[in-house]
């Protein structure tokens, strides 16, 4: 079962599954999520926080045997001007959840995690040992779920895999899912906004201890990011040999907002000016990430480039409409 599954990147993640002849059953409220996004699978729209529909679902697929958990809120600004509904959401959500599939005996939870979550180190690079200092009320409610979950598994029959991932660029190579949001608040995004209309792209913020000044991501390709789950999925009862386990997903290598404007320009047809700006609530100066233990515990690392990612996100802009509307 993938919980947000009719997301962008719960979506993505089912298409893989199904791609690798895993059978997914979609769950999500869509809130955010698309039905069109599920079309084809089995689909139960609502809450996760809905025992009566966790059971219901159980009942009717008595074969899952696995749950990836990708349903969330995940706007840093949103988060800094509404952090109730943040923490209700993804913590309290989240608990109710937990006890759901206990109930109905299951016992493999993958938790789509965030790296927003490290204390960056001097040199913007984290491991998963890196120590936590969450920035945004959305950050800090992936941390305290992620501390929840592993006094959990501590205590009951459940197993948690919470994969940490940075900034998911582009679509499905076959462009079935892409970003749903037709104005995404992230950077391509508004690359791709600003270069549409004509318009300057703001880079937002230009003192961190960067390279260049703008905030550094790790700018990850979406299929890149749903075949990592498709390898977690795999070898989970391999690899889980303590009940909680935390994994990286990234490029390792980072970009920076002014490497990403310049990316963008090398694959556009359209290219974007660009002009500097302040940075916005709760943003931070970003990091990357080392995935020696992806690449060792799931042989997995990424196959794509950002100028990939930079492509798909352009070629789904340009279908998107005609698929949902």
């Amino acid at each position: 079962m993938i919980a947000g599954g009719a997301g962008f990147i719960g979506s993505t993640v089912a298409l893989a599954c199904s791609d690798a002849g895993i059978s997914p059953v979609i769950l999500d409220n869509l809130v955010t999520g698309r039905a069109e996004f599920a079309q084809g699978l089995p689909f139960y729209q609502g809450d996760i926080a809905d025992g009566d529909l966790i059971d219901k679902i159980f009942a009717k697929h008595p074969d899952i045997e696995a749950v990836i958990h990708a349903a969330a809120l995940i706007v840093v600004p949103e988060s800094v001007a509404d952090p109730i509904r943040y923490f209700r959401v993804n913590v309290s959500g989240s608990l109710e959840f937990t006890a759901h599939l206990l109930r109905n005996g299951c016992t493999r939870l993958i938790f789509s995690s965030s790296a927003s979550i490290y204390q960056v180190n001097d040199d913007l690079t984290v491991t998963e040992d890196s120590p936590l200092d969450p920035q945004s009320p959305y950050a800090r409610s992936k941390a305290i779920t992620e501390g929840m979950f592993a006094d959990i598994a501590a205590a009951t029959p459940l197993r948690i895999l919470s994969l940490r991932y940075f900034n998911p660029v582009g679509a499905d190579p076959k462009m079935r899912t892409g970003l749903q949001n037709p104005a995404p608040s992230h950077a391509l995004g508004k690359i791709i906004q600003a270069a549409a209309k004509r318009t300057v792209f703001h880079v937002t913020g230009t003192a961190y201890p960067t390279r260049d000044g703008s905030g550094i991501r790790d700018y990850i390709h979406v299929w890149d990011l749903a075949t990592a789950h498709v390898a977690a999925l795999e070898r989970f009862d391999t690899i889980m040999t303590s009940p909680n386990l935390v994994i990286n997903l990234g490029t390792g290598t980072g970009t920076t907002v002014r490497e990403l404007v310049a990316a963008f320009n090398r694959v556009s047809d359209q290219p974007v000016e660009s002009a500097d700006a302040p940075a916005r609530p709760g943003d931070v100066a970003g990091a990357y990430t080392r995935i020696d233990r992806a690449r060792r515990l799931l042989d997995w690392e990424p196959r794509f480039t950002v100028e990939d990612g930079i492509r798909d996100s352009l070629r789904w802009v340009a279908v998107r409409d005609s698929l949902l509307g």
